[in-house]
């Protein structure tokens, strides 16, 4: 798609301040996974534009059906002694779901990250979901739009 490394796309920064919005989070991330990165998109209150693919949660998230759900990264023996859970960002809950591609190739996903516990009920995930398919509905869109740069 040509889309890593490319400016920020107003719509998904949309979305992602809207999903913030709904889930009083502190992170929210749409998240390119490539061999050895993910690339954020888009991203709310992080300040950091990747990191690599060997800490990522989204890299076990798009190896899911559809969604991945932390509740607490410190009791999770995947997550536990992750640099992102015992240092800054200090990631506690996580949820992701998956964005695909047109041809169904996992992409990456859209993300809330809580930097403390925190239980995802029936209606966050309908909504994380929701946001979700917002966003695959951009991305392979987002790469046109761009400004032309001199």
């Amino acid at each position: 798609m040509d889309i890593l490394d490319t400016p920020p796309d107003e719509r998904l920064d949309a979305i992602t301040k809207n999903a913030q919005d709904f889930f009083k989070c502190k992170i929210y991330l749409v998240s390119l996974i490539a061999d050895d990165r993910q690339w954020f998109k888009s991203r709310q209150c992080l300040d950091v534009s990747e990191t690599p693919r060997n800490v990522s949660f989204c890299t076990y998230a798009i190896a899911e059906e559809e969604y991945l759900i932390v509740p607490d990264a410190n009791e999770d023996d995947r997550f536990a002694n992750n640099p992102l859970v015992k240092g800054k960002p200090f990631i506690r809950a996580y949820a992701g779901t998956i964005l695909r591609s047109t041809d169904g190739y996992e992409l990456g996903t859209l993300c809330v990250i809580h930097d403390s516990p925190r239980q995802f009920k029936d209606l966050d995930i309908t909504m994380l979901r929701h946001f979700g398919l917002q966003a695959g509905a951009i991305l392979p869109h987002a790469i046109l739009l761009q400004p032309i740069l001199p």
